[in-house]
């Protein structure tokens, strides 16, 4: 149930959610196996997966969603291999070169004999809507594995007025302060890890590992004009995480203590017990959000 990477978007306009009507537009883009010449496929799925009965998981008006995406893997050098084949084939007995057009339709031939014969690859996508706070929370490392998402839920609904959420002022600078102050915000603390890079085009990088960011060694890089653009933080003993630059947060944790408050659940009470934790990291990344923005210098607020 913990998310353990985030992207963050904005809704650029207010949308009211609702979770039976989103149940019935997610239906008919429901997730179902790839068959035998299907590259991949991509749809819905029960977000408590197993235990879950719905497509759409609410709790105090948030709400969790998930896809799944099946992918066919055919390795290029497969495909490049037979190719080669081919052609050399048909080039030695016609006595003349394959062209470009040839090649792809042989390409899409020798595609069309292997999907079936093809493992398949798995993966599953969760996204949480914050509906209180306007933000849509990816759990993806990449904005790519995101879009997916965010593209099949613009189909369902219709329109989804979306962006990354941004900050007014630059993140790189305002993480380089939060170092050179030793100071983030209320109820954040710097921890031990930091990567700075030159912002000049062939300058350098440096990461930093286990060592305090009120040292000597960190202020002298600042001092040579290195910005600080991913730096390890924690929040109210509650949770750690890496921030970036480009805002997303990595290796997000949640404490032992956090994630224990609904150790009562017996086994068989599974989906109480995911319903629980779901309605506990709202509430805490309710808390968390608006705090890390305020820390960054707030929101930019410009709608599309």
């Amino acid at each position: 149930m913990w998310f353990k990477n985030l992207l963050l978007y904005r809704l650029t306009k207010p949308v009211e959610w609702d979770a039976d009507a989103l149940e019935k537009q997610l239906e008919p883009f429901i997730f179902t196996p790839a068959g035998s010449q299907d590259i991949s496929k991509l749809g819905f799925v029960k977000p408590l997966g197993k235990v879950g009965e719905s497509l759409v998981h609410s709790a105090q008006g948030n709400l969790l969603l998930a896809i799944e995406k099946e992918e066919k893997m055919l390795p290029a050098s497969v495909i490049r291999e037979e190719m080669e084949q081919k052609v050399s084939l048909i080039e030695d007995e016609q006595g003349r070169k394959v062209t470009k057009k040839e090649k792809d339709g042989i390409k899409d031939e020798i595609v069309h004999t292997l999907l079936p014969r093809a493992f398949s690859r798995k993966s599953r996508t969760r996204a949480l809507v914050l509906a209180p706070l306007q933000l849509v929370v990816v759990e993806a490392t990449s904005h790519n594995k995101a879009e997916e998402l965010l593209s099949l839920l613009r189909k369902a609904i219709g329109s989804l007025p979306i962006a990354p959420v941004s900050m007014t002022a630059l993140p790189e600078e305002k993480m380089t302060e939060w170092v050179t102050k030793n100071h983030v915000g209320e109820g954040f603390t710097l921890l031990d890890e930091a990567t700075l890079k030159s912002p000049l085009e062939d300058g350098g990088s440096v990461t930093l590992k286990q060592l305090a960011l009120d040292s000597d060694e960190v202020a002298a890089h600042i001092q040579q004009g290195m910005e600080v653009t991913k730096v390890a933080l924690e929040y109210r003993d509650v949770l750690s995480l890496v921030l970036q630059s480009d805002l997303s947060v990595k290796r997000l944790k949640f404490s032992e203590e956090i994630r224990d408050q609904n150790s009562e659940f017996e086994k068989e009470e599974l989906a109480a017990r995911l319903d629980a934790d779901f309605a506990l990291m709202c509430g805490e990344l309710t808390g968390f959000l608006p705090d890390l923005f305020a820390a960054l210098g707030g929101q930019e607020q410009q709608d599309s």
